[in-house]
């Protein structure tokens, strides 16, 4: 198997570690139909070594096997919501920052308290997002804790980071790459895969519906699902994901509201 190394000097501790964890996760889904998962051959401190993937030309019908294999890998299914992979109790990181996996009973709180607000925090701190720009993610996080927005889901196997430089389009189908993996809601791989793009993205979304139906109205919370990446970004990479993560919070406060006020109607 030919190898692909990463290495890191400054790694803190269990930086690596961690992705490991979660490749191996991840993996397990695999036998049951779930995506495909890059090999690891090795970690210790500051490096991994992975299997080396050739990429190839995207096409449709790799984007659908993609879709219902990611369905199957969701559905294997997390211990709660914040959950880490099973038998890791190291840091978790999303790129280069820390996770929180803080195990939570449901999604809202533990998507406003984990994922979006430390980062919202951060990217004030950086400039890349004003003041009243946090108070409206505030507000909207404010709806997440409420609950407006938890169903009756279980938490899902997520990879966490989905965004298109992490699925790999290969001569024998998709694998996937450097995940951020916890327990959470299946929605937010999705939405992160709409946020930054991934080749025949509708091809995906249409196998994944098949093989595990989604719940009406999941087009209207991509923004919602949308927040805590959004928020890593602004947090790092300029205010122009500080605007983005104040309009997704807008449309959240929007979406959320009117459910608020449906649910009282009844």
């Amino acid at each position: 198997m030919s190898l692909h190394s990463k290495q890191r000097v400054d790694a803190p501790p269990g930086f690596f570690e961690a992705e490991a964890a979660g490749l191996g996760w991840l993996a397990a889904a695999e036998s049951r139909g779930g995506a495909r998962i890059v090999g690891l051959h090795a970690v210790s401190p500051g490096r991994i070594d992975l299997e080396a993937v050739s990429t190839a030309r995207p096409t449709a019908e790799a984007a659908r096997r993609f879709g219902a294999a990611l369905a199957v890998t969701h559905a294997t299914g997390a211990d709660a919501f914040g959950a880490p992979p099973e038998g890791y109790d190291g840091p978790c990181f999303i790129g280069r920052r820390p996770m929180s996996v803080r195990p939570a009973p449901t999604w809202g709180a533990f998507s406003a308290e984990q994922r979006v607000l430390p980062y919202a925090v951060a990217a004030l701190d950086a400039g890349n997002l004003d003041r009243s720009g946090l108070d409206v993610v505030e507000r909207a996080c404010a709806l997440l804790a409420e609950g407006v927005f938890d169903d009756d889901e279980p938490p899902a196997r997520l990879h966490g980071d989905l965004w298109s430089g992490n699925v790999l389009f290969g001569a024998g189908g998709v694998v996937l790459i450097d995940p951020a993996a916890h327990g959470g809601h299946r929605e937010s791989d999705l939405a992160m895969l709409a946020l930054f793009g991934c080749p025949f993205l509708d091809d995906v979304l249409g196998a994944y519906d098949e093989r595990a139906p989604l719940r009406d109205g999941w087009r209207d919370r991509v923004a919602v699902h949308q927040l805590h990446p959004l928020a890593v970004h602004a947090a790092g990479h300029g205010p122009g994901y500080g605007a983005a993560l104040v309009s997704a919070a807008d449309e959240t406060l929007r979406l959320g509201y009117d459910l608020r006020g449906a649910a009282r109607a009844r």
